[in-house]
């Protein structure tokens, strides 16, 4: 058995297919519009080892911490308790996942006439709601018992099913959406079966381990050309939720030879609020930055870091700890991580690195009784913001960036499913930095709630602006607004509300979020 170029190509190929296939049954089958209709999830394939072998396109943060998912289940059911029907489910963020709705299903592929797994498929999809002490299950928590119910690696069986539906105030949609995740796995062991009766299962796992040596010979290729020498970023957290102290994350980048160092220890001790970010989160935000460096077409799998070393204290805010509350960790925090390792990268890359992204997923949860059914709903969604300019050009406007990459919630789905409409959605037209090459824009999104809702917002960028470089103006910052229904006709005056908070609010109040834009590069 040989491995050249085009056998590489072939099964590159068909690995990422069988992801995007997985992807596709889940998007489809589940109940959920934050499943159905934002696409909020990934799928893997893996290796014996729980090396991933390929990701589809799906979510950046879910690059390097799904791996740690597998790893924690291999570790609490070892390859020779394992059998071929078995399925496995976590979400605990300090045994191998990262936020609580993040649940992860892992399934075994085991071969006929073989005793242990050859490789694994795995998808993690972001619930609605897991429990906690808000609806939507991303609260401004002090304690993770507050962000739902936690899942050690346990076997998903019925019991582990009625357990996250007790814990949900929305169960039928946690069913349905588990019952998608197990249906697209399904489909991702068929597929790997097929493979390996086509082309035999030794050759299916050669160009596995090829495919993974060889994104690492690119990563290591890319450092090589970089100059040795060292750097050092620090961006800022601007709160969390409690105190208005800001939160540093701090980067010293070193380039040697074909590896690199990123040292975050002294980055802030982990804080009271829940934009503590465990070791996984940080990982993936590396793995982004530096898939990034490579062209579109290198697999996307473990090889990519394994030239790069990553150092972290334990008990710090981007390796926290039990008990600490993660629920924006992995959606705010992941973000300002990739804005400090980019400023890092920007002294050796210059003309490769763009400015700051909008630098928040601009968290919004809602909950309250549908009073066209009578039942609880919970809603969560991200919201676009602009991307930072480029030595290559302007930053686009109105988009998911970098450790986020899931759609809107169109607005027929979301006045089908809740009840609440959009009055506004539009780009923010000059909220994008100035410079040579402009920051894109990011966006006004408005809701009338025709119910009493509580609302929760885990936003960032509010007051500390994403940065430019090379002279070009940062980008402006976002602001959340609020409209009560007893504001007078002729003074709708607006309340200005902070980046993270809890609000009760009664129908028909009108809430907006103006995200940020991003960073311009090079002086106009």
């Amino acid at each position: 058995m040989a491995v050249d170029g085009i056998s590489l190509e072939i099964f590159r190929h068909l690995f990422t297919s069988m992801a995007e296939e997985m992807g596709f049954r889940l998007m489809r089958s589940a109940y959920s519009p934050n499943i159905k209709e934002r696409r909020d999830y990934s799928c893997a394939l893996f290796d014996h080892k729980a090396e991933m072998i390929a990701q589809a396109a799906h979510i950046p943060v879910h690059l390097g911490s799904t791996p740690m998912s597998v790893q924690a289940a291999l570790q609490a059911f070892p390859a020779h308790m394992m059998k071929a029907d078995d399925l496995f489910i976590l979400n605990d963020p300090f045994a191998g996942g990262t936020h609580l709705p993040d649940i992860t299903v892992v399934a075994p592929c085991i071969l006929p006439g073989e005793k242990h797994p050859r490789f694994f498929v795995a998808n993690r999809a972001h619930h609605a709601d897991v429990g906690g002490k808000t609806p939507g299950s991303m609260p401004i928590s002090e304690h993770i018992d507050e962000e739902g119910i936690r899942l050690s690696p346990q076997r998903l069986n019925q019991d582990t099913i009625d357990k996250i539906c007790a814990a949900s105030r929305t169960p039928d949609e946690r069913k349905g959406d588990l019952f998608a995740q197990v249906a697209a796995l399904e489909v991702g062991k068929q597929r790997i079966l097929e493979a390996c009766e086509r082309y035999g299962a030794e050759e299916v796992s050669l160009h596995a381990t090829a495919l993974q040596d060889y994104s690492e010979r690119v990563i290591r290729s890319i450092l090589r050309d970089l100059p040795d020498g060292e750097s050092f970023f620090e961006d800022i957290l601007e709160d969390d939720g409690f105190s208005d102290h800001p939160i540093p994350i701090r980067c010293k980048l070193r380039i040697h030879g074909d590896e690199a160092t990123l040292d975050l220890r002294e980055s802030s001790p982990q804080i009271r609020g829940p934009l503590n970010a465990v070791r996984a989160i940080t990982i993936s935000a590396i793995h982004y930055v530096f898939r990034c460096l490579a062209p579109t077409d290198v697999p996307n799998n473990s090889g990519v870091m394994r030239p790069i070393h990553v150092l972290t204290t334990p008990g710090t805010v981007v390796d926290a700890q039990y008990p600490a509350a993660v629920a924006g960790g992995n959606v705010e925090t992941s973000q300002r991580i990739v804005d400090t390792v980019l400023g890092a990268l920007a002294s050796h890359l210059p003309d490769r690195i763009p400015a700051a992204s909008c630098g928040s997923m601009n968290n919004l949860t809602v909950g309250g009784i549908d009073p066209r059914t009578q039942t609880p709903f919970a809603y969560y969604e991200t919201i676009a913001g602009g991307s930072g300019a480029s030595p290559q050009g302007n930053g686009a406007s109105a988009v998911h960036t970098h450790m986020t990459n899931t759609r809107n919630t169109p607005v027929e789905a979301l006045e089908h499913a809740y009840p609440f409409r959009l009055t506004r959605y539009a780009k923010r037209r000059g909220s994008g930095g100035k410079g040579q090459h402009n920051g894109g824009d990011g966006v006004i999104r408005s809701y009338l709630f025709e119910a009493p809702v509580e609302v929760t917002l885990l936003t960032e960028r509010r007051i500390r602006h994403p940065y430019g470089l090379q002279g070009g103006q940062a980008g402006q910052v976002g602001r959340n607004q609020l409209q009560l229904p007893d504001s007078s006709p002729t003074d709708p005056t607006a309340q200005e509300l902070p980046g993270k908070c809890t609000r009760q609010l009664p129908s028909h109040s009108i809430l907006s979020l103006e995200t940020p834009g991003g960073g311009g590069w090079g002086r106009s």
